[in-house]
């Protein structure tokens, strides 16, 4: 159910986390209705009962309310403190159903670009690159700098060779080690056109449209603990933020 720290806690406890990232990750709009109790029950096989908590929980919470005999919607404020909480976590992890396959193994090289946006003294950083899959199909590619000290964490990690398929982000691997924890994220997106290698690894034309994402993220001492650069194909991926007014 896309749960990797409750494994062992109650199945409706289970199911209401994973309803839970859905609604985060923008799955259900606020208004929509989610599925009903038995398409629930038949997809995690689950009794029905089990879902009937797992909503009680969500309700109880305020980001779903339950209308009889139509069934159970999203609320819109609901959905909206959860992605507007969770949008860290939502970076520093993949939703359900999305893997990671390494392409390039983790090699120290000089990167004079990457250090200065990590703000390092030294040039040299370490750099590990993997494209990502949903439901089998290729939609990013992501080379990930970090820092040495950060980097040390990987070298020779079960999961970091080349092929191998994961449910982490890089910086989900690293942030457990880090002294202190990322709490800041910047990010600038723009469009760009695909090299030759990108495109190699993405399966698309060179040349062919792609929107990249500049993430850079920060501990709660204000330092630099991984520069991220994925490229999109806008085919297969919509980037959707909600703001509010204070």
């Amino acid at each position: 159910m896309g749960d990797r720290d409750n494994g062992q806690a109650p199945a409706h406890r289970r199911l209401s986390h994973a309803l839970r990232e859905q609604i985060a990750a923008g799955h259900f709009h606020g208004g929509r209705r989610l599925p009903t109790e038995f398409e629930l029950a038949e997809k995690y096989a689950l009794s029905r009962q089990t879902v009937r908590r797992a909503f009680y929980d969500l309700v109880a919470d305020g980001l779903v309310y339950r209308v009889p005999g139509r069934g159970t919607f999203v609320s819109e404020l609901g959905s909206m403190r959860l992605r507007r909480l969770g949008a860290i976590d939502e970076l520093t992890n993949l939703p359900a159903g999305t893997t990671t396959e390494i392409v390039a193994p983790i090699r120290r090289r000089v990167d004079i670009e990457a250090a200065s946006r990590l703000r390092l003294d030294s040039d040299f950083v370490s750099t590990i690159a993997y494209v990502r899959r949903h439901a089998g199909i290729v939609f990013a590619m992501t080379t990930v700098h970090l820092p040495d000290l950060h980097a040390q964490h990987l070298c020779g990690a079960a999961g970091t060779e080349p092929g191998a398929v994961g449910v982490h982000t890089i910086i989900g691997l690293v942030e457990p080690h880090l002294e202190f924890p990322v709490v800041e994220l910047v990010q600038s997106i723009t469009v760009t056109r695909a090299a030759e290698e990108i495109a190699h690894h993405l399966d698309c034309p060179i040349g062919h449209p792609l929107l990249r994402a500049d993430r850079v993220y920060a501990d709660s001492e204000s330092r630099a603990v991984e520069l991220a650069v994925s490229y999109y194909l806008p085919e297969h991926y919509t980037y959707r933020i909600t703001m509010g007014r204070s």
